[in-house]
């Protein structure tokens, strides 16, 4: 019986499991991990009733504890998300299974033959809040993928993440897989998450999945590799060329279809030189979006709340935007540079040359032109699922899926060469 009172010892028995786990997996035949993927799927649908019931307990207990609109959107199932979320995991089962594919080969004049062959990762620990989505997510994705996954998360979806983690489980012991391939931590203290911080050696990689706070604490606590996925201040930019309609339309989706998701506009970025600026301002405002924007822009509509040096780096996830006019593509890139997090950055623009520069000079994983930024996401990037969005420069960037949760080894194969 593993003690929660003692998170360095249970931190040390569930890697231990997994690490078995993770060598059955980095064996387990394609089909073998498709189909208890596919299990896993119905037993999420099968046991939608008491998903959803556990899901209740939690955003009951969230809105006595007075979180905000946005963390309980992200932490709330009804049927369709919980369908959707199942629908997922059947995904993940139909992708091609990285492990084993060749990345590129060659025969060295010696004769000796090298390739490079993706392998799993090991044993990775995931650190996460609210979305008990990613609990669903992130298992299928590292099943799928041959490694073992310990699961760490938010207190706020504790009856969620149980449940959920529970059907997973079921599916996958009946496609004849390994339980401890996909553990959740069981306790809620804070010093379970050191303990995985601390797993050198035991731990292979650690994803943290939440706000800055969490991420920062990860970084600077970490004695494990992290693959990080950073807040997303995320711009769109209106140049001079955009279409009205077109800008309009991005521009409301961008901000407001999902506002607590990390994919989210956060600044609207627009040309001074855009006839139109006032009519879509006023648009933003009407959809139920609170600005915040500098003099240009207030001058445009008076409803706009003056903005303070802390909005153009501020991470809303909420129903409120910055706005500032800009002085073309120029302005535009030299505000994304200063404030925006390397996330998503999208142009709205019928000149394909400033819209190629745009794609060019952004520095960030993902980079759209005449697209909404909420299509930062694995699913539509046809990932299947994702573990987030990465936002550094080694590794792994953008929706982080299958290929990021692998790493590769060198394989030659000779006749006898030897180096004399």
């Amino acid at each position: 019986m593993l003690d929660p009172q003692s998170p360095v010892a249970l931190i040390a028995a569930l890697t231990a499991r997994a690490r078995v786990a993770a060598a059955s997996l980095a064996g387990a035949a394609d089909a073998a991990k498709a189909r208890a993927l596919r299990l896993a799927a119905d037993a999420l649908r099968d046991r939608a009733d008491a998903i959803l019931a556990a899901n209740a307990e939690d955003v009951a207990r969230a809105t006595d504890n007075a979180l905000s609109p946005a963390l309980i959107d992200r932490l709330r199932l009804d049927r369709a998300r919980l369908g959707a979320t199942a629908d997922g995991v059947a995904t993940v089962a139909e992708l091609p299974d990285p492990v084993g594919q060749v990345i590129d080969r060659a025969t060295r004049p010696n004769g000796l033959a090298l390739s490079r062959v993706r392998v799993p990762i090991g044993v990775i620990g995931i650190v996460y809040e609210s979305r008990p989505n990613v609990t669903a997510d992130a298992a299928a994705l590292c099943v799928r993928s041959g490694n073992a996954v310990i699961l760490r998360g938010g207190s706020e979806a504790v009856a969620s993440n149980r449940a959920l983690h529970a059907a997973l489980v079921e599916g996958l012991v009946a496609g004849g897989l390994p339980g401890d391939a996909v553990q959740l931590v069981p306790t809620t203290d804070r010093a379970a998450v050191g303990a995985m911080l601390a797993a050198e050696g035991a731990i292979d990689l650690i994803i943290p999945r939440g706000g800055k706070s969490l991420v920062a604490r990860v970084q600077a606590e970490a004695r494990v590799p992290v693959l990080a996925h950073l807040d997303g201040i995320n711009h769109v930019f209106v140049d001079r060329s955009a279409e009205p309609a077109m800008a309009r339309a991005v521009v409301i989706d961008a901000k407001l279809r999902r506002t607590g998701v990390c994919g989210a506009m956060e600044t609207l970025l627009i040309d001074r030189a855009w006839p139109h600026a006032a009519a879509l301002l006023a648009s933003l405002a009407e959809a139920g979006c609170a600005l915040r924007g500098d003099a240009a822009a207030q001058a445009l509509l008076p409803a706009i709340a003056p903005a303070e040096a802390a909005d153009w780096d501020t991470e809303y996830l909420d129903a409120i935007a910055a706005v500032a006019l800009v002085d073309g593509i120029d302005g535009a890139l030299a505000h994304i540079a200063r404030h925006g997090s390397h996330h998503t950055d999208a142009i709205v623009a019928a000149d394909a040359a400033v819209a190629e520069r745009f794609l060019a000079e952004v520095d960030s994983a993902i980079v759209l032109w005449n697209a909404s930024t909420q299509f930062a996401d694995g699913a539509e990037f046809g990932l299947g699922a994702e573990i987030g969005i990465a936002t550094g420069r080694l590794h792994a960037r953008g929706p982080v899926a299958l290929e990021g949760l692998t790493t590769y080894k060198w394989i030659g194969r000779g006749s006898g060469q030897v180096r004399g």
